[in-house]
């Protein structure tokens, strides 16, 4: 990362000049947090972002930020709802209408213990939008993912993954719902499409990686209950800021493709080892027939 030194917690040291003129990313989330500053430092860079974001209003404030603090940035907003099949459609559409070659598609956006809640298609929202609008939105740009290979997927998890259970005869938690549990399914889920997508596409020029961003100062724990956000924000100290939250996910752009594992978990900045039921072959093949099966899709 350029300039980007060392995280307050001293876990990250780790730097890059790596310019990406020419390249094209799409950043979904990115109107805050990680999110944003993912996008800020890409742009900065010189490569062309897509801000996907829900709220439009929200997603072209934060292209207005980026544009005045980093000079020459060439960023836009673009409408994307993941709770929506509809909305991710009509997305991926505008993407194939308006671009010619996309390089880093980061499934960056996510929900996080939030009460039980349904998606317009009536996935549980956690599971919904986390794992199956990402799963769906990069199945429908994987062409032109393709067609610019070499490019890379990278899916945000987080190291709740390892408390995660795929529930597949309760995936929308309608027998037994905790906010949790249905985060850290979500997050697992995310590590294991990582894997299994890895495998289907490396053959096309189109490698994936899982990165998990640690405890992050980020609205995502607006859902938590007041006891447990009191506690994050006394030890204040082990949380990282929205920038170095985003540090990971910039290490698995810009480092050369040799030096990374393809479907592999990254953490600070560098390989790590995800939970035992991340690497399960088995249950990686059942949740993607599982989430084909539910989004009424086929890959090729």
């Amino acid at each position: 990362m350029r300039g980007a030194g060392s995280t307050h917690l001293g876990l990250v040291w780790w730097s890059s000049d790596v310019r990406l003129e020419g390249k094209t990313a799409i950043v979904t989330g990115a109107n805050t947090g990680i999110g944003k500053e993912t996008a800020k430092d890409l742009a900065g860079r010189g490569a062309r972002v897509i801000l996907a974001c829900k709220d439009m209003a929200k997603g072209e404030g934060a292209a207005c930020d980026i544009m005045r603090e980093v000079k020459g940035a060439k960023v836009v907003a673009k409408q994307l709802d993941l709770a929506d099949t509809k909305s991710i459609c009509q997305f991926a559409e505008n993407v194939y209408n308006t671009e010619k070659v996309l390089h880093y598609l980061i499934n960056n956006a996510g929900v996080a213990f939030c009460p039980h809640t349904m998606t317009v298609d009536g996935y549980e929202l956690q599971f919904g939008v986390n794992h199956l609008g990402h799963f769906f939105l990069t199945f429908l740009l994987l062409d032109l993912l393709k067609h610019s290979a070499p490019s890379r997927v990278i899916n945000l998890s987080s190291s709740a993954h390892a408390m995660g259970k795929i529930h597949f005869d309760d995936l929308s938690g309608e027998k037994d719902y905790h906010p949790v549990k249905a985060y850290a399914q979500s997050k697992l889920a995310n590590t294991l499409f990582t894997r299994e997508l890895a495998k289907r596409t490396e053959v096309l020029g189109v490698t994936a990686y899982s990165v998990d961003p640690g405890m992050v100062n980020t609205g995502i724990i607006r859902n938590l209950r007041r006891p447990l956000v009191e506690i994050i924000r006394t030890f204040g100290f082990l949380i990282k800021t929205p920038a170095e939250g985003a540090y990971t996910t910039i290490y698995c752009v810009v480092t050369p493709e040799n030096q990374l594992l393809n479907g592999g978990y990254y953490k600070n900045c560098d390989r790590a080892e995800s939970c035992r039921a991340a690497r399960d072959d088995g249950t990686s093949l059942k949740l993607w027939a599982v989430s084909c099966h539910l989004l009424g899709i086929r890959w090729r």
